[in-house]
């Protein structure tokens, strides 16, 4: 009898470790997946930033009358990633509650890291896309809108997660139906409707808002919103994400295809096969129209189903860009300039810098590499940016510094 009660404890023992250990891996394959998804949609953002600094065409890519097929490609691979950011900075921020960070400290965390992503677009990175201290005018681009969508959020968390659910899929659905209030029409308001949902001018000559709060702040909620579902089982995970990524597919090909409410340009029979996918393709990203998230959303959510099994090589390597995405971020910007500046170069034109954030029409107009010359200078920066993330991010894994949360 005492054998067999011994026996029982051990058996019970041994099944609870074994479970600890399966959610464990469960746990982890979850954080995996998001790592390399995010990573993926890093090297790709770089190439929209590298082709900005090295392209010979200054036709602007959705500029189709002027423009390629194979140009409007380049541009329209790297739509999906500030959508996918925004999302899974949401799934991030659920993921870390279930790990049981409280509401209050959330909250906490999210000002003081949505503040501190507004004061790195601003101040931090933008030396780095000008080589130079003179900043003004200021563009709030991505890390703004992450930054204001944070703050935001770390009020959103305390509702309950089907009241923000709602709230977020009524926001990407409806936002459209704003377009038709001019900032010019609010008066004093104007620079405050300027901030939420029309880029331009908040402060005149001195704050431009290229990435306004909405919808960008309802597509994080929507990550937050999701992290439930990486608590289900694996199957039934995966089967959610993918049929509700088919169906934001599917959706944004009907609505397109009727050129009706999803997107204010409509798109036309173009000179080329190719070039008439482009116009279909060819949606507005500032800010995103409902047809933008859904043609983006869709395969996001298709790729954190397919992806999440993925254990390769390539996994491996995107998850390094990953786990460390702000430093990432941050770190290539500060390449473009001299990536510039070598060309320049190798052209024969010295070294000097290329302002073709802040001054594009000083480029010269020898200067500039054809479209597989800038695909060659994007595999060098996403390599060069390698082992750098990966040095991050073993000291990520290995301190534990307060401030390193922040990075």
């Amino acid at each position: 009898m005492t054998s067999d009660v011994g026996r029982a404890f051990v058996d019970a023992g041994r099944a609870a470790v074994a479970t600890r250990t399966e959610a464990t891996a469960r746990a982890r394959a979850r954080v995996a997946v998001v790592d390399v998804v995010r990573g993926a949609v890093m090297v790709l953002m770089a190439l929209d930033h590298v082709r900005d600094f090295t392209s010979r065409v200054r036709t602007p890519p959705e500029n189709l009358a002027k423009g390629t097929a194979a140009l409007f490609a380049t541009r329209w691979v790297t739509h999906f990633c500030a959508p996918t950011f925004a999302l899974l900075a949401g799934v991030g921020i659920g993921l870390a509650m279930q790990r049981g960070r409280a509401p209050w400290a959330m909250s906490r965390f999210l000002v003081v890291r949505g503040l501190w992503l507004i004061a790195l677009d601003l101040f931090v990175t933008a030396p780095g896309w000008r080589y130079s201290f003179d900043i003004v005018p200021m563009f709030a681009v991505v890390l703004w809108a992450l930054g204001l969508s944070m703050i935001v959020m770390a009020a959103l968390v305390h509702l309950p997660r089907s009241v923000v659910l709602a709230g977020a899929l009524a926001t990407i659905a409806l936002h459209d139906l704003l377009d038709g209030i001019a900032p010019a029409a609010l008066g004093r308001w104007a620079p405050l409707w300027t901030v939420l949902h029309v880029p331009g001018f908040a402060i005149p000559g001195t704050l431009f808002i290229a990435y306004p709060l909405v919808p960008w702040v309802a597509v994080m909620a929507l990550g937050w919103a999701l992290a439930e579902v990486f608590t289900w089982e694996a199957a039934r995970r995966r089967r959610l994400l993918l049929v509700a990524g088919l169906a934001a597919t599917a959706l944004f090909i009907v609505l397109r295809a009727h050129n009706g409410y999803g997107d204010p340009g409509p798109w036309s029979t173009q000179r080329s096969p190719a070039l008439t996918v482009a116009s279909f393709l060819n949606v507005r990203k500032y800010p995103p129209s409902l047809d933008f998230l859904l043609m983006t959303l869709g395969p996001a959510l298709v790729a954190l189903a397919l992806l999440e099994r993925a254990s390769g090589r390539v996994a491996r390597w995107l998850a390094v860009y990953g786990s460390v995405p702000l430093f990432y971020y941050c770190v290539h910007v500060f390449l473009l300039v001299p990536l510039g500046a070598l060309v320049s170069l190798l052209e024969g034109g010295g070294l000097r810098r290329i302002g073709a954030f802040a001054a594009p029409d000083t480029i010269p107009a020898w200067y500039g590499l054809p479209l597989p010359g800038v695909y060659a200078a994007w595999a060098l920066v996403v390599l060069l940016m390698f082992p750098l993330c990966r040095w991050f991010g073993r000291v990520k894994r290995e301190r534990r510094d307060w401030w390193l949360s922040y990075l």
